[in-house]
């Protein structure tokens, strides 16, 4: 923790307020603001409600001397730093609490692409965002998905911001790539892709596979059999 929070510190570079006027640095103000959309908190209002509540807790890490940034300060600190410095430091932020500082975990990541509801128009389509989600529910990262391409070019994106090293990652039939497949197992992490009859020839070569006795005698593996609605 102690050393995220010294590269955090560099956005104070990009502090443009008047120093004599400072009584929150813009670090500490973006540290607290993670702890609490860590526990879900969605403005600045509910960020600083969270540190109102937590600040006993939220001092062990940061001295707190001048109170609880008010929620007018939150959104001025914001707004000084870059969208993409922000993701940088929220995906470095998200993997450290995931990780338990060093616990040596193997955990279940699942990638999947979601469409925001409400903010599309006659101008352009609503958002589309691959996120990376793990088995307890915590979103390690998301890339937005351009509007003329879709998650086949985000993925890649996503996951070179990643640590998942020794992980497992899943992916629905649309991330089911050999480049995809490729740049996981250079990250060194394990996978499991779902592959559907529309993808032909990767289909046909899979299922021949596992019909082949001597591939059969020297794997585990599970099969499991699922009958389609109205079929006898």
């Amino acid at each position: 923790m102690d050393k995220l929070l010294q590269q955090i510190q560099i956005i104070n570079h990009s502090d443009l307020r008047q120093k004599n006027k400072i009584k929150h640095l813009l670090s500490d103000i973006i540290t607290l603001a993670f702890f609490a959309m860590a526990a879900n908190a969605n403005d600045c209002v509910e960020i600083q409600a969270f540190e109102q509540e937590h600040k006993q807790q939220l001092k062990q890490l940061i001295p707190l001397k001048n109170g609880v940034p008010s929620h007018d300060t939150i959104n001025r600190a914001f707004s000084m730093i870059s969208p993409q410095c922000l993701q940088d430091l929220q995906t470095h932020f998200n993997q450290l609490l995931n990780s338990g500082e060093g616990e040596k975990v193997r955990k279940i990541l699942s990638i999947d692409g979601k469409t925001q509801c409400g903010n599309g128009n006659k101008d352009h389509k609503a958002n589309h965002i691959v996120s990376v989600v793990d088995n307890k529910g915590f979103c390690l990262g998301q890339e937005l998905v351009d509007e003329k391409s879709n998650e086949i070019t985000a993925i890649p994106r996503l996951l070179y911001n990643l640590n998942v090293k020794g992980n497992i990652i899943t992916i629905d039939a649309m991330g089911t790539q050999k480049d995809i497949v490729t740049q996981i197992r250079q990250k060194r992490a394990d996978y499991v892709l779902a592959l559907k009859r529309n993808q032909g020839g990767l289909f046909l070569d899979v299922s021949l596979v596992f019909v082949d006795p001597k591939f059969l005698a020297n794997c585990a593996y599970h099969k499991t059999a699922q009958r389609a609605r109205g079929d006898f």
